[in-house]
This record gives C-alpha cells, sequence and structure tokens, in this order.
C-alpha cells in the first residue's frame, strides 16, 4: 500500500466537471480552484492538502489530442522531478477519459507516484450531480494509499487506468473494466522510460464487411506509423481477400506496425483458432491480446513517440506492461 500523501497535485484540464453554461452550451471555465476549495470547506472528515494548476487552454475531452496527452505527462514529469508533488489527482472530461488514462499508464510507466483520474457526468453546482463525490472520493481514495500507478475513480469505484471503458454516456456508472481475458504473461523485464522523442501517428481501422486495400493503403499514405485494427471475433479478417492482405504486406514491409485486438467488447485475439485469424498474423499482424482500444492506442503511441524501432515496438506491444494484458 501506498504511504499517505503528503503533497497532492491537482491538475485541472477542463471537462464536464468545471463547465459552466453559454449560449453555445456547456464549456470549460477557469477559475476551477476557488469553487473546489469552498467546497472543499463543506466537506467533513480530513482531506490532504494540495496545490492546483490548470492545463491551457482547458478542453472539452472531445477535443483532446495525442499531443495533450504529452502535455500532461511533461506536467506530472517535471512536477515530479522539482519535489511538488507525490500524487497527482487529473481532472478530465469524460468523453475521451479512458483514452487518456491508458496512455498515461504508458507514458508514466517508469513513475512511482499514484495518479488518479476522475470527472463528472454532471457539472460541479448542477442539482445532483456526481463531480462532487468524484473528486473528494478520489482524494480520500489517494489519502488512504489506495491508489496504484494511473488509475481512475468513478461513482465511488477504483479501475484500472489501462482496462477501463467508458460504457454509458447517460448515467453515473458511465466507466467499467472491459470484460476481456488478459492471458499474457507478464513481461519479466520494462522498456526503459517512455519518454518521448518524436510525434507519432496511430490509426484505428476497424473491420467491417467491405473494408478492403483502399482503406488500408489511403491510411498508410495518410503518414501512419501503426496501424491498429479492431478484428473480428477472436482476431479474424478477410484474409481470403488478396489485394487486402497484400496492402497489409506491403505496409508492414515500409515500416508500418500492424496490430490487432477484437472489436467485441469481452474479446481477445487468438490467430491460431481460425484460418482467417492466421491470415492476418501472416500478413504481419501482432497480437493485442484482450486489450481494449483505448489501451492498445495509448500503448503503440507511447512506444513510437519514445523513438523505440519497429521491430522493438512489436516486442513490447505484444508483452504486458501494466496490467493491459495479463490478470
Amino acid at each position: 500500500m501506498n504511504q499517505s500523501i503528503e503533497r497532492l497535485l491537482v491538475l485541472y484540464t477542463g471537462g464536464t466537471i468545471g463547465m459552466q453554461q453559454s449560449a453555445a452550451g456547456l464549456m470549460p471555465a477557469s477559475g476551477f480552484e476557488a469553487r473546489l476549495r469552498a467546497q472543499q470547506a463543506l466537506e467533513t472528515g480530513p482531506l490532504p492538502s494540495w496545490t492546483f494548476r490548470e492545463l491551457q487552454p482547458l478542453l472539452d475531452s472531445a477535443n483532446m489530442q495525442p499531443i495533450h496527452w504529452l502535455q500532461m505527462a511533461s506536467v506530472v514529469r517535471d512536477a515530479v522531478a522539482q519535489g511538488d508533488c507525490d500524487a497527482v489527482l487529473l481532472l478530465h472530461g469524460t468523453d475521451t477519459l479512458a483514452y487518456s488514462a491508458a496512455a498515461l499508464s504508458f507514458l508514466l510507466l517508469d513513475l512511482e507516484i499514484p495518479v488518479l483520474l476522475t470527472g463528472a457526468m454532471l457539472p460541479a453546482g448542477s442539482p445532483g450531480s456526481d463531480a462532487w463525490p468524484n473528486l473528494f472520493g478520489a482524494m480520500r481514495a489517494l489519502q488512504a494509499g489506495q491508489v496504484h500507478g494511473v488509475q481512475l475513480f468513478f461513482n465511488g469505484v477504483l479501475l484500472h487506468g489501462a482496462r477501463v471503458s467508458k460504457l454509458r454516456s447517460d448515467a453515473f456508472d458511465a466507466f467499467a473494466e472491459a470484460p476481456r481475458k488478459r492471458l499474457a504473461a507478464a513481461a519479466s523485464e520494462r522498456p526503459p522510460a517512455l519518454l518521448p522523442q518524436r510525434p507519432a501517428q496511430v490509426v484505428v481501422l476497424p473491420l467491417y464487411p467491405g473494408v478492403g486495400a483502399a482503406q488500408v493503403r489511403a491510411l498508410v499514405a495518410s503518414g501512419a506509423q501503426a496501424l491498429l485494427l479492431e478484428c473480428y471475433g477472436s482476431g479474424t479478417g478477410p484474409a481470403d481477400d488478396v489485394p487486402f492482405i497484400e496492402a497489409l504486406r506491403q505496409a508492414h514491409r515500409q515500416g508500418v506496425v500492424l496490430a490487432a485486438i477484437s472489436q467485441c467488447p469481452g474479446g481477445h485475439v487468438d490467430f491460431d483458432v481460425y484460418a482467417t485469424g492466421s491470415g492476418l498474423r501472416d500478413a504481419g499482424l501482432v497480437s493485442g491480446g484482450g486489450m481494449t482500444r483505448e489501451a492498445a492506442l495509448g500503448k503503440l503511441f507511447a512506444l513510437l513517440a519514445a523513438g523505440l524501432d519497429h521491430a522493438e515496438v512489436e516486442h513490447w506491444f505484444c508483452r504486458d506492461l501494466c496490467g493491459e494484458m495479463a490478470d
């Protein structure tokens, strides 16, 4: 169990939790620190002392981009290096909260401090809002030493940062850990710190009846360094489509990392079950096992941004680094 925290950094990135009404609808708003301190004065029981920082510009998380993952990771690393914090509470919009939790799980893989993300389905101050219960519940979880690595706190539940997905858009229990088989062996070693060295472009391609070589070629031509295929079932796809398979082979020869996950909510990849799965493996795809889309995307991004070469990315992608592939 982690020791009780003494220097909590509250990093506010925007999101519904701090939004206020405008003529165009709810929008991120500054001034949340004052509202938070005023509400804390009404809370019962001890809470950790904290400092507050706003990430600029504040975002509706529907506008979240990978560059913002790097910005958040940089703020956390700098604060730790300067001795300003021994824990981080990151306030974030819910639309892409699971994506950011997954990405930070890998971008901050080497850090020892707990990083906890939370947000709200209704703005703070709205009747019946979940904002303050989520925020102060997260603070109490950190204070109690219950948080390990990167996690998410929502609706009273602690969730694994690299396993969580948003399953509902209209309820307080919007987040859950996807019920996937995670059968990979934990890596006996870890990669070096995944410090960003270069831009990285990862593209997700869900398979569907009608997908073909044209889609693969277009994505590769757009500059994709990795292509994450959301396959059918246990990792199958149109292996009898010769142009499609050849487009994948050509992409792999060009240095594009090809990875596979299952598009089934409870699925996992096992290329050995069907010939249509082994055909994809033979074209160059590597298995993401039971990883979610959020975890696989964030992992590929972190590995590529760290400057690892094609073979190194494939090697580490297939190995469990923080519980994303192994129970």
